[in-house]
């Protein structure tokens, strides 16, 4: 036992009954934890979580003047505020507490009696060292943001920010493709009734597109998010589309023009569609995009059919990416699946 006076350190061992015990040896643990730095108290008991449990945690911390404690029991995600609000009772900082799993990570996942105690004598070495350097914190309020940001525009994403906006609440939505609908609206339909998918899906995008609650960027990436739970900001990256969507009247002669075909993403590689697009006929929003990979003035510069075609000027192969910042309060991923290659699958 080695007190400093400075870091007073108490060690409480949990049997939990014979989910540790029929694995770990507590008493030697206990004992062993004796020869620690700073630890001035030791003790093993069958339930630590009971009132009786915590009645001694609680006299030990006002009667030997503990001021850190360590308990090495089950699951944090169990227990941990359970015996946080022990040492606030006995007036000791709740987050002057450490906690050790040797039941999760120690007796249920090994059957050697010997060397399960020695690893749980680890956890102990180590949840103690831990605690020496921890320092009191204080909890506080703060304002918290009540918008979220939901990242995908998958029927997931959509029912998510359809919900929190049918609630009151400012949702921004981010979809890294130019419309939304994610895989669902590839579908031609589901089971077990197979009912069209578009009769389905139609309502919901076109809901979400004029939502007043809404704020909806599409072919746009999250960039960066800063902050904390409650309080975020979120970079946004706005690509650019080469066509000004103020100007374009979806006339699709760029599109009709256009001499450059690549594989359509929408039709998964079964069908074509033009180097300036639109995903499918059926797009919320609509717009058109030119993929700079497949567009022939971005390659060698010798092609602006569309350009010259289009009667409002709307084509701008000068345009650049945006960013723009979004506060939000939570954050919800639904980024969707990717369909594994048939390549991969073996036969």
């Amino acid at each position: 036992m080695n007190g400093n006076g400075y870091r007073k350190i108490g060690v409480y061992i949990c049997h939990c009954g014979m989910n540790i015990a029929s694995t770990v040896d507590p008493k030697k643990v206990a004992e062993y934890a004796m020869t620690l730095d700073s630890v001035v108290m030791a003790r093993h008991y069958i339930f630590m979580c009971s009132d009786i449990g915590q009645e001694l945690i609680e006299n030990d911390i006002k009667e030997l003047g503990l001021n850190r404690v360590v308990v090495a029991s089950c699951s944090p995600r169990m227990h941990e505020l359970t015996f946080r609000k022990v040492c606030q009772r006995a007036g000791l900082n709740p987050y002057l507490f450490e906690m050790a799993n040797i039941r999760e990570q120690c007796s249920w996942v090994h059957s050697d009696r010997e060397l399960a105690t020695e690893k749980a004598m680890a956890l102990v070495r180590a949840a103690v060292r831990r605690v020496f350097f921890q320092e009191p914190l204080e909890a506080r309020d703060t304002a918290v943001n009540p918008n979220t940001l939901v990242i995908g525009g998958g029927i997931a994403g959509i029912q998510a920010a359809l919900d929190i906006a049918n609630a009151g609440y400012e949702v921004v939505l981010v979809e890294r493709d130019a419309a939304i609908g994610g895989h669902a609206i590839q579908l031609s339909g589901t089971f077990p009734t197979l009912d069209r998918v578009t009769c389905l899906m139609t309502s919901k995008v076109e809901e979400v597109a004029s939502h007043t609650m809404i704020k909806l960027h599409t072919y746009a990436e999250v960039e960066e998010v800063s902050g904390y739970i409650g309080n975020f900001t979120v970079r946004i990256r706005n690509k650019a589309s080469f066509v000004d969507n103020q100007l374009c009247t979806d006339c699709m002669l760029c599109s009709d023009v256009c001499p450059v075909s690549v594989p359509s993403e929408f039709e998964r590689g079964l069908a074509q569609r033009k180097a300036i697009y639109t995903p499918h006929s059926g797009a919320v929003p609509f717009r058109l995009i030119v993929d700079s990979q497949a567009c022939r003035h971005f390659s060698t510069d010798q092609c602006h059919a569309c350009q010259d075609i289009c009667p409002t000027q709307a084509i701008d192969f000068s345009q650049k990416d945006t960013f723009v910042e979004e506060k939000v309060g939570a954050i919800i991923a639904a980024p969707g699946y990717d369909l594994l290659p048939r390549e991969r699958i073996s036969t």
